[in-house]
């Protein structure tokens, strides 16, 4: 196939992603997630916004020097200290890219940059010209271009390609289009813009109608060569399109769309578990591709058909993406080089051995609890393990919750803190507000809790518990996460995590808290 006939994927799962609610991520979450889109060989990884807060400039000068396979890209706001920021994070990267932008529907022009169309366009110019004198790659988007009127962009877009962008965004940042009209918006660009032929043209669209994947793919089929996407649709409000139903759709119906990607989709289920449990968003279970039930039939008509040809019932194959049929044979009498053999067949990679020596050991002292270990059960060991690496302020050294009928559960625990061991007890309306309270009775982090969410990692009464806690405090918000087949001593795992990142982390400021 043509250049022309490729599908560039651009992943924004660690910026737009990340600003969902949230979804706040530290620059190791941030890296761990970039290798892992590497991985999946996503074309272009908006690593951040550089100028949001120290952490975020961090994280993308950290992913633009270990990233080599892909490019890495940083938000600008069309303004020069955002552009120089953003170069300065970048400085280091083997291919790296600045996108900038500025909004140029009627009500945003109106009502939030206060500026008439002549000073958009001239502004527009100005930052692409900034950022080409300092980064080759230059992406220029028109924010709420589904609501902007067609004559402006095709004004505001050639003068952007001739101040240098070599690839054009074309955002339904609201949600707002349908299929046929968006797809219809994009062919007129195309036609209308005289120097169209220079530049790449993207899409970059939200789910608020639930709608993203379905009006990416008509702007695919009007002649977009770049969609915009997220790991799990993550994103602001409902989220963005997302990378796995995007990927799919034009792999399987390429008798329709005639166009590819060069994404190894059998990466696909790694990266939304990877991304899920670091962000504290479960993925729903009957979720496109990567829910629990994408490839699970309980129909006998269906378990019938499956089994008499799987094309019957199966646009795809569970293996093309990730999935394995065939149970789990790791147990506890498995050796470190299987338990190896089969995270690099999962598509996880450890730091080293030490690493691995950590994931190993919690592996063993699974299997002794559990008959069978599951494909969901080491990529928890191997979250757990990787989040052990940083430092601790807080740890569990052991617990007991005693819960009654007719009495209020009580929970005594054991912790250190700084590495001094401290006890506790408190009672609490439920086995998990007594954990709770202990902890921060020793604590004393006056966080507030947004979020207790559990999940059973696997099937069986003896699946692991997966606990996520979402704490606040003083406008910054971090996932904690534990696992264990204890469903309270992962309450109390989970709560610590958040408790060591709130303690370790930088305050991140929001990107949008700044004005243009």
């Amino acid at each position: 196939m043509s250049s022309k006939d490729r599908v560039i994927i651009f992943d924004t799962t660690l910026r737009d992603g990340e600003q969902s609610p949230g979804a706040s991520m530290t620059k190791e979450e941030k890296l761990r997630i970039a290798k892992a889109l590497e991985r999946l060989r996503v074309d272009v990884i908006e690593a951040g916004f550089a100028i949001a807060s120290p952490g975020d400039f961090e994280a993308v000068k950290a992913i633009a020097e270990s990233i080599k396979d892909s490019t890495v890209c940083s938000l600008a706001r069309a303004v020069d200290a955002d552009i120089e920021r953003a170069a300065e994070a970048l400085a280091n990267a083997n291919s790296g890219r600045i996108h900038t932008f500025i909004a140029t529907s009627p009500i945003h022009m109106q009502y939030k940059l206060r500026m008439q169309p002549d000073q958009v366009v001239e502004q527009a110019v100005r930052a692409v010209k900034k950022a080409r004198g300092l980064c080759a790659d230059v992406e220029f988007s028109c924010e709420d271009a589904g609501r902007s009127e067609i004559d402006f962009l095709c004004r505001i877009i050639e003068a952007a390609i001739d101040a240098g962008a070599r690839t054009i965004n074309i955002p339904d940042t609201v949600g707002y289009a349908i299929p046929h009209q968006y797809g219809e918006m994009i062919g007129q660009l195309l036609a209308r813009i005289p120097n169209a032929d220079k530049a790449v043209f993207s899409v970059h669209c939200h789910n608020d109608l639930g709608l993203a994947v379905a009006n990416s793919l008509a702007a695919v089929v009007a002649g977009a060569r770049q969609v915009e996407c997220t790991i799990n649709g993550l994103g602001e409000r409902a989220g963005n399109a997302a990378l796995e139903e995007i990927v799919m759709a034009i792999k399987t119906r390429h008798d329709l769309l005639g166009v590819h990607t060069n994404i190894d989709t059998p990466h696909i289920l790694a990266a939304s578990r990877l991304v899920s449990g670091i962000t504290g968003f479960p993925v729903q279970p009957n979720k496109a591709i990567v829910g629990a039930n994408a490839f699970a039939h309980e129909s006998g008509i269906h378990q019938d058909g499956v089994l008499k040809h799987r094309e019957t019932y199966e646009i795809m194959s569970a293996q093309s993406v990730g999935w394995h049929t065939n149970k789990m044979v790791l147990g506890k009498h498995s050796g470190r080089n299987a338990f190896r053999t089969r995270l690099e067949e999962l598509g996880i990679q450890l730091a080293d051995e030490a690493a691995l020596n950590a994931a190993f050991a919690r592996f063993k002292a699974l299997a002794d609890k559990k008959h069978e270990i599951f494909d969901e059960d080491l990529q928890a060991l191997v979250s757990e393990a990787q989040d052990e690496e940083a430092p601790e302020h807080f740890r569990l050294h052991s617990l007991e919750v005693v819960s009654k009928s007719g009495a209020l559960p009580r929970a005594h625990l054991l912790l250190s803190v700084a590495g001094c061991e401290q006890e506790a007890t408190a009672e609490g309306s439920g086995p998990v507000d007594a954990i709770f309270k202990a902890i921060e009775s020793l604590a004393a982090s006056r966080a507030n809790l947004q979020l207790y969410s559990v999940n059973a990692i696997t099937e069986g009464s003896d699946s692991q518990g997966e606990v996520t806690v979402r704490l606040e405090k003083s406008g910054r918000i971090v996932n904690g996460n534990g696992a264990d087949i204890d469903i309270l001593v992962a309450s109390a795992k989970a709560y610590i995590n958040a408790l060591n990142l709130m303690q370790a982390g930088v305050p991140k400021a929001h990107p949008q808290a700044a004005d243009v």
